[in-house]
């Protein structure tokens, strides 16, 4: 077995990963690339990403710490302690000019939440005057607009230390996206931040290299305004693996992990990491969430790790107050524009799950000089916790029914189980949750209601399965039973069968009957009554299956 390292959980500090004797992925390569190509650079990457790590480790290259990126004999010679001097050497410990060091200025908004514009001009000269300490210069009084305070910290940084300045701003967005909810707070910590990045505008002859992180890609226009030479990472193909933990990484990096729950008898099976956890892109290679990954191996249990720590309240209630439509969470196109179409003002439901790493992107067809995404959402964990979430707001009651016996009835093809469990949901919400909310009027509330009650449960689920006639509302797979769902929402109280014939007529399961490792295949045509709120036609027909 491979020697076991430490697992960096909650680490954003490359000292403190690399001197603790902790596994580190390499992405030196990346920063090299980006170093040599020089400029003013913005990513955007999903909560706990990586993105702290990612500016640690570029503040430590450009200020010269070379021992850190040593490993062996090398970093015992440049003063590393002996007992963490087995840890792997790094890329950039051989291709870096370890013999310049430059000036590094960070700011980060990561820390706390900022509710006042006041508050942000005070954080601002709280990092200011903390950045010029550790440089040694002096700064005009914090009476002076933070921006001026900005420029000069640059201008004299880079002549006190004879080498261009290095800026590093870590979560760049975030006073914004903690006020949404309060769109004038939100409009005026973003005036307060583009006064202060307008200083990186035009420093050429100060700056070597900037970088800025977030979760959100603001317009360039509300919050980068005269900033045209800042070049936006987040979609560029060869840096799609920037953040994040490739299936090479976990083949490699964490192979001793896997090699040790596998010797203790709690094996972690591949394919199941794989779907509950993969699936981010950003370029050709998906990559994991690395706070998954590394909860998984210390806890060996599959759970939605990276979305208990911080579930979308705002996000939730914003869906519900639109009435959006959750089976299209598995399948939306969005042109380039419109994913960065993000401001205060105006906020589409596609780039807000995109940015928040909700969806992800699953292929992009171009047309000439235009790119359109096809989105989805990236894998199990978000699936079933996102859905679960859903539900809550959906559907104002908890589901008493047991969900074992929902999915032995997925299982089995027990079609009057199915209906029975679903007429109980529905029945379960009180006349006068209908009368407060118009989520339950949409059109789609019904299928909502049922794609997210199943989603949550983590089996397959097709949403507007696709085939050569058109495509079906629902396709749920388990256990070698196909369920293929039409459903319709009726002004009366009596069942048309337009359902099951539409259905039919398509030939939607044909694609199913006979494909390897299917059992039975159960078309269910499902009709709502929009006056009675309740299932009122279920038409079932199928091969093996029960209670049709």
């Amino acid at each position: 077995m491979s020697p076991r390292r430490k697992l960096p959980i909650g680490i954003q500090t490359f000292a403190k990963i690399r001197d603790g004797g902790c596994y580190y992925v390499d992405k030196t390569p990346l920063i090299a690339r980006l170093a040599e190509q020089g400029g003013y650079y913005l990513l955007c990457r999903p909560r706990r990403f990586g993105k702290s790590l990612l500016i640690d480790t570029i503040a430590q290259a450009f200020a010269g710490h070379r021992a850190l990126f040593e490993g062996g004999g090398a970093a015992v010679a440049l003063g590393v302690d002996a007992a963490v001097a087995d840890r792997p050497r790094l890329y950039l410990a051989e291709h870096w000019d370890w013999g310049r060091r430059h000036p590094v200025i960070r700011l980060s908004f990561a820390e706390g939440r900022i509710s006042k514009p006041d508050q942000l001009e005070a954080n601002i000269h709280h990092q200011l005057d903390l950045n010029a300490r550790a440089l040694g210069v002096e700064l005009p009084n914090a009476s002076h607009d933070p921006s001026i305070r900005f420029h000069e910290l640059i201008t004299r940084a880079a002549a006190a230390h004879g080498q261009q300045a290095v800026v590093l701003v870590d979560e760049y967005d975030q006073p914004i996206l903690d006020n949404l909810e309060a769109p004038e707070v939100a409009r005026a910590m973003r005036e307060g931040l583009r006064n202060l990045y307008s200083v990186i505008k035009g420093r050429d002859a100060d700056m070597r290299f900037a970088m800025l992180t977030g979760v959100s890609r603001f317009s360039k226009v509300s919050i980068f305004s005269g900033l045209n030479n800042l070049y936006d990472l987040t979609l560029d193909p060869a840096f799609g693996t920037l953040c994040g933990y490739t299936e090479e990484d976990l083949d490699t990096v964490f192979a001793p992990e896997f090699e040790a729950a596998a010797a203790e008898g709690q094996p972690l099976d591949r394919a199941q990491v794989r779907r509950w956890y993969n699936g981010y892109a950003w370029g050709p290679v998906s990559v994991y969430n690395p706070f998954d990954v590394l909860l998984l191996l210390r806890m060996r249990e599959f759970r939605a790790h990276w979305f208990e720590t911080g579930t979308p309240t705002f996000l939730v209630q914003w869906l519900k107050a639109r009435g959006f439509y959750t089976p299209r969470l598995e399948h939306l196109w969005a042109s380039e524009a419109l994913l960065s179409a993000f401001d205060v003002e105006h906020i589409a439901p596609e780039a807000l799950l995109w940015q928040t790493g909700y969806l992800t992107i699953r292929g992009v067809e171009r047309y000439g000089s235009v790119a359109e995404y096809r989105l989805a959402v990236p894998n199990l964990e978000v699936r079933a916790a996102l859905n679960e979430a859903l539900m809550q707001a959906w559907h104002p009651q908890p589901q008493a029914s047991p969900m074992r016996a929902l999915h032995r009835a997925l299982a089995s093809g027990d079609a009057q189980a199915l209906r029975e469990h679903f007429e109980r949901l529905f029945a379960s919400i009180p006349h006068d949750w209908y009368r407060a909310n118009p989520i339950a009027q949409y059109e789609g509330y019904f299928a909502s209601v049922c794609y997210s009650h199943l989603a949550s449960l983590g089996v397959e689920i097709v949403p507007e399965d696709v085939t050569q006639q058109g495509q079906c509302d629902l396709t749920v797979r388990h256990a070698g039973t196909v369920w293929v769902l039409e459903f319709k929402v009726i002004d009366g109280e009596r069942a048309t069968g337009e359902a099951l014939r539409q259905l039919q007529t398509q030939g939607y399961a044909a694609k199913y009957r006979g494909a390897p490792g299917v059992q039975r295949v159960i078309e269910v045509g499902v009709e709502f009554s929009r006056s009675r709120r309740q299932i009122v036609g279920w038409q079932a027909v199928g091969t093996g299956s029960t209670g049709i």
